[in-house]
């Protein structure tokens, strides 16, 4: 069957459902990022449906050209998060990746990155540079996932509590998560995302984005949000103050997220992408969880033998860090969004 790639021309609700019926989906891939990436990012996004000689639709590909003097041309599905490459049949998802790679060879950009979650049937370079690492639940069962942890991990869990560290999950979340996060990412040296990135999520999606704090009294100190999907929860981001290390007040947080995700009837609790053997990737596997490989197909002059998009791990960036930790919080705030928006 000869399938034609083109520009997708239908409803958000039809993406949708046939995005829910394809295995392997995720949050990302719904039509709701389309309109936060244009509003938010000024990105141009080409979403893409392979479609059979009738009209129906036999795959989709979510893609966004991310674009930045300082930084390249990037072609990226999704930018800013984990997932998002091409979903539909096995020749669909090949005629749409064979597309994307035509596309950024035409166009001559730094990288084309498919985010991909299992392997695909793509004749494309694959980096395996990233990981995530997952958590089975009980689902309907909190108990039953806290009685499963080692006694030194429910320790480590009931502390903060008892130095009286109590956290909050919900939309009124947003603007105390923020405050958090972009101090957090202040002291990294990473430009922060915008905080109306994260309203617009919560505005978009709902319940099926989650914000949650961890506080000292009336102070948020840690923080974190994420996505549910299927019967999956992704802790998309997190951040804690380092001033209050000690607390270890993410431990309280992660097992405020596992609980309410269990109790919703979910089964797998996915702690985000991480690089292989650092302390976030230790940090995730001490709770019993277990590693996923992620899968970025790529192409362009950038791609292969690990390469990615920019990184302050890389030589070339690494005076900013350095740089970017010296700045006011007030300064960096202000200009993380205009940097980080040309780094998917």
């Amino acid at each position: 069957m000869s399938l034609v790639v083109e520009r997708y021309w239908g409803t958000p609700d039809a993406w949708d459902t046939f995005v829910r019926g394809c295995p392997g989906w995720t949050h990302f891939h719904l039509a709701g990022w389309r309109g936060i990436y244009e509003d938010v990012f000024e990105h141009e996004c080409l979403y893409l449906a392979a479609r059979d000689p009738s009209g129906g639709l036999a795959g989709v590909l979510p893609l966004v050209r991310v674009r930045s003097l300082v930084f390249g041309h990037y072609l990226v599905s999704q930018p800013f998060v984990n997932y998002g490459g091409p979903l539909g049949t096995p020749e669909a998802v090949r005629v749409l990746g064979d597309h994307a790679a035509a596309l950024a060879r035409e166009e001559r950009v730094k990288l084309l990155e498919l985010r991909c979650r299992a392997p695909q049937p793509l004749a494309l370079p694959v980096s395996h540079r990233k990981v995530t690492v997952l958590l089975d639940l009980v689902p309907g069962d909190a108990e039953a996932v806290w009685k499963r942890f080692s006694s030194k991990l429910r320790s480590q869990i009931r502390r903060p509590e008892k130095d009286g560290v109590e956290v909050r999950i919900g939309p009124e979340q947003v603007d105390p998560f923020y405050r958090v996060f972009a101090r957090h990412m202040r002291d990294l040296g990473t430009p922060v995302l915008p905080r109306r990135f994260f309203e617009a999520l919560a505005s978009a999606f709902g319940e099926e984005v989650w914000f949650g704090c961890a506080y000292l009294g009336a102070r948020a100190i840690a923080c974190g949000a994420g996505f549910r999907w299927a019967d999956e929860f992704e802790m998309t981001w997190a951040a804690a103050l380092y001033e209050f290390s000690r607390l270890a007040a993410n431990m309280r947080l992660y097992w405020a997220f596992m609980e309410r995700a269990a109790g919703a009837g979910l089964a797998r609790f996915n702690f985000g992408r991480c690089t292989p053997g650092g302390g976030t990737h230790r940090f995730k596997r001490q709770w019993g969880s277990r590693d996923e490989q992620l899968w970025w197909y790529q192409s362009g002059a950038g791609a292969g033998h690990g390469a990615g998009t920019p990184s302050p791990d890389d030589g070339a960036y690494a005076w900013g860090p350095r740089l970017w930790r010296r700045l006011p919080l007030r300064l960096a705030t202000a200009l993380g969004p205009r940097i980080v928006r040309g780094i998917p």
